[in-house]
Parts: structure tokens; sequence; C-alpha cells
């Protein structure tokens, strides 16, 4: 029996207590999602799968370890997430495969035995099978790594926002015992880092087919429609004097060095002059002004810059979150919370349901609602700060695009800041550089349903620097 055919069933298994992975009734896998597993199987257990956020990557990787269990009997499943909310949200979609994985992170003594005592079960045979969820951070530790050499062949390690796991230091630290090996990432490639890139490759193996883009999911009902309504921001005075300094650096930078991936100094300037627009000051204006007609909307998600903006209510400098929270909480009047790195696990949890019943009408977040996290219930989301890195933006129109009950659309307000007249000296290095990111904005606006008005709206910034 196969989940490509029909199920086993439970009463087909004497150990009917026994946890062993089994896809849920209320689940039936997409076309794409069983053409998935066909292929992973087909590459001799090893692939990547490069599908847009929100279209079923986890409960793809699942259905792939079902199968497994039925195939071979796999005896382990080992799942490893780049942060600790990403690890309760596996454990809510295991227990709907009939699975009750050990939480291995944070403090050792809170797993470490636990796990040993399972690993031996396994081994000995008196437990036919076990999951586990940890954290990057929890994999790089001595407690866990001491433990690797004790899983047994039959365990299938899925790297979860896998081009995570391509950093020198957690790639090291990925078990080379283990061969059934599956990689999750709507953007598997390094930004910036060819090597990083390749050694994920080498380990986990090639992207399969079918990719699927934003345009597929759409397209079979796995995301939602939605608006897109681009707003144009402009520097302060004061800020397109820092602007015109740091894009004269990057410029020379440029020109200095070739290979501008392996250039800290660019790097650096880059991610300075990003800094630099996203907390651009004319944002709370824009964000004013936005939101006054909206006071009685709810399910908003309002991302923030980890940049900071000088407030004429303050001398010092604050934080895009605190401002934007000021503004939307004390001065409007509208129900939000933040959610930040900081937040405890339960409060997350406690947040997510307050906002999806309404309690809450928004959340503002800095980026740990990038990867992963799962609010269907997001109507509506408005984004004052991207980073240059096309993953955040993939990631964050993902979030966004996820179905829900009573969801028809949704709508998406991006801040892009227009880059200010800096002369002829300075035009083509900022040509180059609005190259690519103009490019993510424009394929996102050609897919939205208002496609013609969100694009006109950006044809000043294209004619502005000769990219029509």
């Amino acid at each position: 029996m196969s989940i490509l055919g029909d199920q086993v069933s439970p009463e087909d298994n004497k150990e009917i207590s026994v946890f062993f992975p089994r896809i849920p009734p209320s689940i039936q896998l997409r076309q794409y999602q069983r053409q998935a597993v066909t292929n992973w199987f087909a590459n001799r257990g090893r692939g990547i799968l490069k599908m847009a956020t929100g279209s079923g990557k986890t409960i793809t990787a699942l259905a792939i370890a079902t199968e497994l269990y039925q195939q071979i009997g796999l005896q382990v499943l080992l799942v490893v997430c780049p942060y600790r909310h990403l690890v309760t949200q596996w454990a809510r979609e295991c227990q709907q495969f009939n699975l009750e994985p050990i939480l291995a992170f944070e403090n050792v003594r809170n797993w470490q035995s636990q796990l040993s005592t399972r690993l031996y079960n396994v081994q000995s045979g008196s437990q036919p099978f076990l999951s586990i969820i940890t954290t990057n951070a929890t994999l790089i530790t001595e407690g866990f790594q001491s433990q690797l050499k004790y899983f047994p062949d039959k365990t299938l390690i899925i790297g979860d926002e896998a081009h995570n796991l391509g950093s020198p230091r957690l790639e090291a630290s990925l078990p080379r015992h283990l061969g059934l090996r599956l990689a999750l990432s709507a953007t598997p490639e390094r930004y910036f880092d060819d090597q990083g890139t390749e050694v994920l490759y080498n380990y986990f193996g090639p992207v399969l087919q079918p990719e699927l883009t934003l345009a597929d999911a759409i397209g079979q009902g796995a995301l939602v429609h939605y608006l897109y309504y681009p707003i144009l921001v402009e520097l302060t005075k004061g800020e397109t004097k820092a602007y015109a300094k740091l894009t004269k650096r990057i410029g020379w930078a440029l020109a200095e060095e070739e290979n501008f991936q392996n250039n800290d100094t660019l790097t650096s300037l880059l991610m300075q002059r990003a800094r630099l627009i996203g907390a651009a000051a004319n944002k709370l204006t824009a964000l004013r002004e936005l939101m006054l007609n909206r006071l009685d909307t709810y399910h908003t998600l309002f991302y923030c810059g980890d940049g900071s903006v000088e407030g004429d209510w303050s001398n010092s400098l604050n934080s895009q979150l605190a401002a934007v929270t000021r503004i939307l909480g004390s001065e409007l009047g509208y129900r939000i919370n933040t959610y930040t790195a900081q937040t405890s696990i339960a409060e997350r949890e406690k947040l997510r349901h307050q906002f999806e019943a309404g309690e809450l009408q928004g959340l503002v977040a800095i980026r740990c609602l990038d990867e992963g996290v799962d609010i269907p219930a997001i109507q509506t989301a408005v984004i004052l700060a991207s980073s240059g890195n096309p993953r955040q933006f993939i990631q964050r129109r993902g979030r966004v695009l996820r179905p829900h009950p009573g969801k028809e659309r949704a709508t998406v307000f991006d801040m892009i800041v227009l880059p200010p007249n800096l002369g002829r000296e300075a035009w083509e290095v900022e040509r180059n550089l609005l190259k690519k990111e103009l490019k993510r904005f424009l394929e996102f606006a050609d897919l939205a349903d208002n496609s013609e008005e969100a694009r006109s709206k950006l044809l000043t910034v294209q004619q502005g620097y000769g990219l029509i």
C-alpha cells in the first residue's frame, strides 16, 4: 500500500497505540505534491523541494516520511528548523500525521535523556518509530551532536528553510551517515553565497521537479489571489545626504572588486543603505494616512525594519517597530501587539489565537515572521521595510497568500522608497542596484488582480532609470 495509491489503514497495524506516520483523512495531496513525492523517490532519497511559500512543503515532506515508513520501515524522522516557533508549528503538523515528536531545543536537560532512551528503544526494536524536531542552534551543540551517531540508517533528515543550512558551521554539523535527505525552501539559493549554495546542493541533492512558482500556486488554488498597492515614499533631506554618501562608496567598492559576492565592504555598505531605506521617516506619514481609512479592518500584518527613525516626539532615535506601534496603538486606537524574536513561544501562540479570533486587529513584526510561520488568517500586509534579499520578499508574500476559510483575496501595501536624483555620477550604480529589486516588485505587480494599476505606479521609477 502507498500514499500514491491506497493508504495503509490503522486497523492493518497490530499496535494501534504506537505512533507511526500516516496521512490524515482530512488531507488530500495535490497533483504537484504527489509528483514531488514520486520524484524524490526516483532520485534515490535525495532532493530539494523548491515550492512557493505557503504551497504545502511541510505536508509533502510528511507524506514522503509516511511513504518511507510503508516502503522500507523508516525508523526515525529528524526535522531541523531555523527557529523555535517553527518547532512548535512542525509539532502541530506532525500530530496531524499521528506523530508525537520529541522537541529537542533550548535546555538540553529537557530532551536529551528522553532522546537517548527512545533511540535505544528504536535500535532494540521495542519502539518502531521516533520523530524529533530540533533547531539549527541545537543541532550544532555537543549535546545533540553526541546523539547523532545513534541514529539508525533508516532515518530521514528534513532541513526546513534549508537555505540556512548552507552556512559553514551548520553544514559541517549535518550527519554524513544518514543517506535519506530532504530540503525544503522556496528559495534554496543563498544570497551572495554561491559556495554555501553549492554545499547545500551537495548534501541534499538537486532541486526536484515540479518547481512551484507563485503563479503556479495561485493557479492551482494553493495560494489566494491578491491586490498589490505600491506606495512610493521620498527620503528626507538628511536621509538623502546619507544615501548619497553611501551610494558613492558603493560605486567605489563595485569598481574596485570584480568578485563582489565575497566583498565584505560592499555587503556592509549595501546593508547600511538598506537599513536607511527601511527606516525612511516618511514611511510613518504614509502609514498614518493609509490606516486613517482602515481603522475598522482586521487581520493586518505590519512588517517593520530593524533600523531607526528620528521622531519629532523625541530627540533620541527610535526603532521603527516602536514608532509604528505608537502610531497604530496610541494615536489611532488600532488594536495591535508586537511579534518579535524576543516574544516567547507561549506568548506567540497566544498572539496567534487573538489575531485569528479578531481580538487583535493587527500584528507588528520584524523578521521573525519571515520564515515558515503559518498564520493563514492574515488578510492584509503592510510592508514598511524589506531587505535587499529576494528571499525575504518571497517569504513574506507567501505568508499573506495562504488560504483560510472566508479569505477570498489578500491585499498587500508595499512601501517603496524613490531613489533621490544623485546626478550622472551615481546614475549607473543606482540603475544596476535597482534593476534586480524592481524586477521583484514588477513580478509581484504582474500577478496581482490589479496588475495594470500596480504596474503604472512603478512606471515612475522605471522611467527615471531607463528600466522600461
